[in-house]
This record gives C-alpha cells, structure tokens and sequence, in this order.
C-alpha cells in the first residue's frame, strides 16, 4: 500500500513540477551547448558513453547544465548513484552515504557514485571527509559548483578530480531550449496553442543571460497566466514577456544600427570626458544584454587611442578591468566596468598615439631606406663589415642621452610624434624640445656606466677605473 501511494506522490510531483524541472534533459542527445566539453568524440562524453566516468567537477554558471549532467549520468550508469546538496547535508549525511556505498561495493562489487550539488556551500572538514574515501575508490565523486573550485574546494579534493568548465548558453542554444519546451507534449507545452511574438523570444532569449532555468521560468509564467482567446491560443506579446522575466526590454539589436549607435554614443561620451553619459549609455548596453567583454574590449582600444601618454595609468586601468572581470564575472564585474569608466571618462585625453599611422603612411608612400651603418647588429658583422661602428651609447652620457640622428639620412628632421601637452605628456613635451634642439655641438661628456658601452671607458684609467671616473667625468643634469 506505501508503495502505491509513494507511486502516485511522484506521479503528481512530476505533473505539478516546474517547466525547468520537468523539461531537464535525460539523455546526452537531448543536452543543448557545451560543445567544448561534450561535443562528438570529446572526454567527457565519451566517458559518459562508456560508463567509465571517475571524479569530476562541474563548475559553472547557474542554468548551464551542472546538474542535469549528474543526472545524465545516473540514467547512464550501471553505478548506484547517490545525491547530497551541500546546502541541507552535513557529515552525517556523508557518512551515511559512504556507509552504504562501502557495504555495496563489499558485498555486490557494485560502485557508487556521490554527486554534491552545491559542493562549495560545504566547509573545510565536511570536504576533508570525502577526502578519503575518493582517495581509496570506495565512491565517485561528481561535484557541481558556481564558484570557482580552485579557490572554494580544498586542493586535495580538486587534485584528485578533472575539472569541466560549463559556459553561458549562447543564444542559439537558448532558442533550441525554448524550442523543445514549446513543442514537447509529454513535458513541455507541446499539447497547447502557444503563440510567441519574435521580439517577445528575443527579450526572452537575451534576458536569460545564458541561463536555460530563466528562461524556462519565465516562459512558464509568460503560458500558465496568459489567458487562450478565442481559438484556444495563448498570445506571449513582449508585454507578457517582460512582465514574466521582470525586465522592461530596450531597444537593443546585438548585429543592427542600435548596437552600433549605442557604443558610438558611449565612445563619444568617453572621449568628450562625461563621465555621466558614460555610464548611461554603458548601463544602456548592459541591460540590453550587451557582452561586457566587447565593452570592457572597446575601453582597452580607447585607453591606448583617446588617452595615450597623457595619462598612461589608463591602459593599466583598463586592463586591470578586463583581467579582473575574468575572476569576479556578472553581475559583481558591473563595479569594475563602472570604474574603468569613470577613469577613462575623467582622465586628460590624447589621441597623439595616431603618430604609428603617420609612420605607417610614411612606409607606405616612400621608398624602402637601408637601417644607417651605426644602427645595425654589432653582434654578427662588426668585424667584417663594420656594423654597429661609430654608435654612441646614451647611457654612457650624462642624463643617460646624447645627440644622435637615428632615422635614414634623407629623412633627417621628420617628425611623427608630437605629443599633446596635456597631463603627463606636459613632461614629454620638455624632453622632447630639449632632445631635438640638441645639435653636434652640445657638450658630449660621458659618464661611466656600469653597463658598459661604446662610449663608456672613454676617458678611464684600466689602473683604477673607479678612480679615474671621478677625476675625469662630470655627471651634470643635462634634462630640464
């Protein structure tokens, strides 16, 4: 009689389960995404394939398939399978399992395999208790976790697992999601007229974030309280689906003009130092769903192109920001591309890096000239052909420089870098007036360099050069 009732309890459960719960894949042909890891002839899938699976860690973002891969698994496997959630079991929960799964392999020579859902939520002597027993092979261990385990799982434990990455759905593995929902009969809603406008799926798609559990969740909302008309169909308008995903849709296209528009309009903001129009027309882009890669991509080229050496921390704030937004992610990494903004939105700008194209249409227009004698490698032909003869080696001089024409003779004068006089380009612009204003003429002493060079043992005595360097050279500030 339990069995009867304990029958018709999980019959109702699946009836009454969620979208996302009852449309979870239970094949590996029914899995949408993760080609990187489960794509014909991958490790993953053939060891899921073959039966012959060993400790692993699924590690992800929420909705990209963690669990429904355990579950996979068990429907695959000749193992027991056992599942705990790390955030309702303790040590006892995993003894107990251990327990049972010893006395199976003891006694039926059957393996076992543990899967904890949620494994980061367990601490320090909670995973040291699994620590053994994956050790010695009495279970499996599948772990799944939206943290990075290398820093939220103990070392012992990841050494002895193979860690699989799952991304974010991209949007065409979104669709064949909403697809299967709206076409399955047995789980999804299939046997009902559904009607879903093209920009309703789009905000749905793009809302979703990569995350196949949203989506699902908010289609469910979007059919189960949207009322048939007339001919029994269910009409999903972008009202509907904005209301079931909690988000107002911009108008945003990804690959159209609004795209292009928008980071425009950002670029432009940046480059006219508004700070607040920055960050508009950035909050814009990334509640459309814009990548913050392809931001975070656009802030790095403008830190070298509008800012160069006027502040040059920019491109070191910027690619702090793109390195950092890696580790942390979305929705924390909105602090770093909010303060990557601000920092290039509100520092002095400069666009004199375009000097390497004026160089570049230099090469272009005029004919090839040979490398001047003194600049070519000493290092092969000094002897022979008297390369590198006649180089004077700057640090060899006082303020570590001196006079030098270092482009081809007949381009003696030519100028490609004027830097801007704004910010740290102010120093640049002292420097380089007084390096291009030296001539031939200019007093030429050397100091000695412990490096050595050329130029300078000039004047050293070989009986003590120590000496001998400070009777005969005159260390004077030769730089403004």
């Amino acid at each position: 009689m339990d069995d009867l009732f304990d029958s018709a309890t999980l019959r109702f459960r699946a009836a009454q389960a969620p979208l996302a719960d009852r449309m979870r894949p239970r094949i590996l042909e029914e899995f949408v995404g993760q080609n990187h890891i489960l794509g014909p002839g991958r490790l993953l899938r053939r060891a899921i394939e073959a039966d012959r699976i060993s400790s692993v860690l699924f590690y992800g973002p929420p909705g990209t398939g963690k669990t429904t891969l355990a579950r996979i698994i068990a429907n695959t496997t000749k193992a027991h399978f056992v599942t705990l959630n790390a955030v309702l079991a303790g040590v006892k929960d995993i003894r107990a399992a251990i327990h049972s799964a010893s006395e199976l392999l003891r006694l039926h020579q059957r393996n076992t395999i543990l899967f904890v859902d949620e494994v980061h939520r367990f601490n320090k002597a909670q995973q040291d208790a699994l620590l053994p027993h994956v050790e010695n092979g009495t279970v499996i261990f599948i772990g799944a976790t939206t943290e990075n385990p290398y820093f939220e799982v103990i070392k012992s434990l990841v050494s002895r697992s193979r860690i699989f990455e799952l991304q974010s759905l991209d949007e065409s593995s979104l669709n064949s999601v909403l697809d299967r929902a709206l076409e399955d009969e047995e789980r999804g809603y299939g046997r009902l007229s559904v009607m879903v406008d093209q920009n309703a799926r789009d905000h749905l798609v793009s809302t979703a974030n990569g995350d196949a559990r949203s989506l699902l969740n908010a289609l469910e909302l979007a059919v189960e309280t949207t009322t048939p008309d007339e001919s029994d169909a269910r009409h999903i308008s972008l009202q509907v689906a904005e209301e079931s995903i909690q988000k107002r849709a911009v108008l945003y296209d990804k690959e159209g003009d609004v795209h292009f528009d928008t980071i425009s309009a950002f670029i432009k903001s940046l480059r006219g130092s508004d700070p607040d129009a920055s960050l508009y027309w950035m909050a814009r882009m990334v509640y459309a769903g814009e990548d913050p890669r392809f931001i975070i991509r656009r802030m790095l080229i403008f830190a070298a192109e509008d800012i160069g050496l006027s502040d040059p921390r920019a491109l070191q704030v910027a690619t702090a920001c793109a390195q950092g937004f890696e580790y942390v992610g979305m929705p924390e990494g909105r602090f770093l591309l909010s303060e990557c903004c601000l920092y290039l939105a509100t520092a002095p700008k400069s666009n004199s890096s375009y000097a390497f194209f004026d160089a570049l249409k230099y090469v272009e227009e005029e004919q090839s000239l040979d490398v001047p004698n003194k600049l070519k490698d000493a290092s092969r032909d000094a002897k022979g052909l008297g390369h590198g003869a006649n180089y004077k080696y700057p640090h060899a001089y006082s303020a570590h420089y001196v006079p030098e024409q270092y482009l081809p003779e007949a381009m003696q004068g030519t100028y490609f870098y004027e830097p801007s006089g704004i910010g740290y380009e102010k120093d640049i612009v002292k420097r380089l007036e007084y390096y291009r204003s030296r001539d031939a003429e200019m007093d030429l002493t050397k100091r000695v360099s412990r490096y050595g060079g050329e130029d300078a043992t000039a004047n050293v005595s070989e009986d003590d050069p120590a000496e001998s360097a400070s009777d005969n050279v005159s260390d004077q500030a030769a730089s403004p």
